[in-house]
């Protein structure tokens, strides 16, 4: 008797918990990458569903791509920091699902698109704050960065509500872009043009040849193999701290590989076995050059 009420219990919590966990996944990533919850921190791993009050920290040359439950993706930059709050799945009057989030860009690049995974019949209330300026998002595309010199939004697509201080506005016009200074007075709101936005991209996008890990993926890197199992379970929590989702495959014979999987290309194999050997050697994390942004506003 008591067993059957403990799972009708069960069962009626989970009817009544907000689904915020399936509200926002880990699609790709290019590591050092981790997720601070609850007082941890372990590396981002692609498949990983994300949950309120997450946080997470991108390092050099890393990339992150997110994806909402809707079809919308949210991509992070190098030596990023992105909190999350308020993830949720619910119905709207007319009972149609409605996906929110609440997305506070701390620092580094930052890019909202929607309808890459598909358009679903959903929805939007998400907020994105880049700092000091809070964008309303229902449908758009929108890059933004924070900087310890200035926080910069630009409307790819779409429309946004924007406030910053008191000041609150509506950007509805392509290559829209709003920068408020640190200690000067906001920019009049102006447009940039394409060949910016094209370099701007370069900052949140993962292209082929930088050493991602990706939903599907299947190809791997074995960064070493040995006998002694504490030696393994030591390199593979050296590479975690490090930021890398490395694991041990036990092999036939008595010995274990330590390993990152879920790599989709041969080059980015290959460009993440070298920046490995270089995590492992003590040496600073490298990857393949990706040219970056030129500071014109």
């Amino acid at each position: 008797m008591w067993k059957y009420l403990l799972g009708a219990t069960v069962m009626l919590a989970a009817l009544v918990t907000p689904a915020a966990a399936r509200t926002l996944t880990v699609e790709g990533v290019v590591s050092p990458a981790w997720v601070e919850r609850a007082g941890k921190r372990e590396p981002l791993t692609v498949g990983m569903e994300l949950s309120n009050k997450d946080r997470l920290i991108t390092g050099e040359r890393a990339r992150v791509m997110l994806r909402m439950s809707e079809g919308s993706a949210v991509k992070m930059g190098e030596n990023a920091t992105l909190a999350l709050d308020n993830l949720t799945e619910k119905k709207n009057a007319d009972n149609n699902p409605v996906v929110g989030a609440t997305l506070d860009v701390v620092k580094g690049a930052f890019r909202f698109t929607t309808g890459i995974f598909g358009k679903q019949r959903a929805e939007r209330d998400v907020n994105v704050k880049i700092s000091t300026i809070t964008a309303g998002i229902r449908g758009t595309d929108v890059w933004g960065r924070s900087t310890d010199a200035q926080d910069l939004v630009c409307l790819l697509e779409g429309r946004i509500s924007v406030r910053h201080e008191k000041q609150e506005f509506v950007m509805d016009e392509p290559l829209q872009f709003f920068i408020a200074p640190r200690n000067e007075k906001p920019k009049p709101v102006g447009k940039v043009p394409q060949k910016q936005i094209d370099e701007w991209s370069l900052e949140t996008e993962i292209t082929e040849g930088q050493g991602a890990t990706r939903a599907g993926g299947r190809l791997r890197v074995e960064v070493a193999r040995m006998a002694d199992q504490q030696a393994a379970q030591a390199l593979e929590a050296r590479l975690k701290t490090a930021g890398y989702p490395a694991v041990i495959d036990p092999i036939p014979g008595g010995q274990y590989a330590v390993c990152v999987l879920g790599i989709a290309t041969a080059k980015d194999r290959d460009a993440l076995a070298a920046r490995l050997k270089g995590v492992v050697s003590g040496a600073a994390p490298s990857a393949p050059s990706v040219p970056s942004a030129p500071k014109r506003y």
